[in-house]
Formats: structure tokens, C-alpha cells, sequence
């Protein structure tokens, strides 16, 4: 059974329940603005990715000169129910489970450095985190860089991690690094979907997230 000493997070739909939010959000920014409305199949597909890639791609009709007002009123909606979000049933036991094997847990989202930490405050999960890497501050997924960023600062090869997502931007990261990845079915993209990105694993909830990844951690050598 191969073993992992770093588990590496996306946020949105993996660890928080907030691809809602993100999809009403998308969709009253537009409808402020006059813009064609996505369908809530649009708006999801593209979280995961940095916030003003995702915009492009869901409502073809902006342009730089609308992006900014487009991205206030995305805003608007977003942090004015953020507060609704909560975390998926059990993932936090999880994390701390995680944590206490002696082995490193991280972030990768396409959140903004600004965004992940009002989200990681509100959760009070920011503590049981080593690192953390948000779309505005490296690249945008499935772009590896992120991890290749998070692998150098662990000292860890792409053979020892796992990275954890809902969508197919995680895990075409994750075999763009060359890094195992679990896609949970739970969040942002469909079963069909996922499977068509071939992760390592597919699961559909939290409590099988458990069963599968905790025999498969590896407690990193600390000795000196």
C-alpha cells in the first residue's frame, strides 16, 4: 500500500460546502450587470480555478473594462452570505486525525490570499495547516506550480503527497506535478466528470475520505 507524508487540500467543495455561494454569487453579479446568466452547471464547473479566469470562461460577454465592476458585485454577494458556509460533516476530525499522524497537510485553491484567510478565520481551521497557496499569489490550476511550490517547501518528492479536490482543475494539477489525487464527488463536479480526469481515487464522501487515506499515511522522520 503506497504511503503519504503530506495530504494537500483544495478549499472550495472539498473542505468548505461553499460552491453555492460561489455559483449564486456568479450568477447575481451577472444579472446586476445586465450580463446573459450561467447556468448554475456553468458557474460550477469553473470554481477551482483563479476567480477572473473562472469569470471569463462562465460569462463569455466580459471584458477588462467590465471585469472590475463585475468583480465588486461578485463580492458583494459572495461576503454577504459567506458567513452561511460551513464546513462538510467531519472534515475537521479529519484534518486534526491527519495532522496528529505526524504528517503535513496543505491548501491549494483558487481562492485570493484575502479570501482563503476570511474563509480559514471563520472555519478555525487556520492552525492545523502547514502551508497554504491561493490562485492571486502563484498560478492558477491545473497549472502544477502551486504544488511544486508546497513539494519544495515540505522537501518532499511528488511520489510521497496526495492531493484532495472536487473538481477536474485539482486533479489535472495533481498529474500535471505528478501527484496522486483523490477527487470527492461531493463538491463542485460530477461523478462522470471526475472520472474522465482519471484521479488515483474516487470517493464520495467524507467518512470513505477517512477509511482510505489514514492507513495510507506515512509520519515524517523528524529526528535530527
Amino acid at each position: 500500500m503506497k504511503k503519504y507524508a503530506a495530504v494537500i487540500f483544495d478549499w472550495d467543495g472539498t473542505v468548505m460546502d461553499s460552491t453555492h455561494s460561489i455559483v449564486v454569487a456568479i450568477q447575481a453579479a451577472a444579472r446586476d450587470l445586465g450580463l446573459e446568466v450561467p447556468e448554475s452547471s456553468q458557474a460550477s464547473w469553473v470554481i477551482g480555478l483563479s476567480l477572473e479566469s473562472a469569470l471569463y470562461r462562465c460569462v463569455p460577454q466580459l471584458d477588462a473594462n467590465t471585469m472590475p465592476k463585475f468583480l465588486e458585485r461578485y463580492r458583494h454577494h459572495y461576503f454577504g452570505s459567506d458567513h452561511e458556509q460551513q464546513l462538510f460533516d467531519g472534515i475537521g476530525s479529519l484534518l486534526s486525525d491527519i495532522k496528529q499522524q505526524n504528517v503535513r497537510i496543505a491548501v491549494a485553491t483558487g481562492k485570493s490570499r484575502v479570501g482563503l484567510n476570511r474563509s480559514l478565520g471563520r472555519s478555525g481551521l487556520e492552525d492545523l495547516f502547514d502551508a497554504t497557496r491561493t490562485a492571486d499569489e502563484t498560478r492558477s490550476k491545473p497549472d502544477p506550480k502551486m504544488l511544486f511550490e508546497l513539494l519544495e517547501e515540505f522537501m518532499l518528492e511528488p511520489n510521497q503527497v496526495l492531493m484532495v479536490g472536487d473538481t477536474t482543475h485539482d486533479i489535472n494539477m495533481a498529474h500535471n506535478a505528478g501527484v496522486d489525487s483523490l477527487a470527492v464527488t461531493y463538491g463542485a463536479h460530477d461523478p462522470d466528470t471526475l472520472h474522465r480526469a482519471s484521479p488515483t481515487v474516487i470517493l464520495n464522501t467524507v467518512d470513505q475520505m477517512r477509511e482510505w487515506v489514514m492507513p495510507r499515511l506515512m509520519a515524517l522522520d523528524t529526528s535530527v
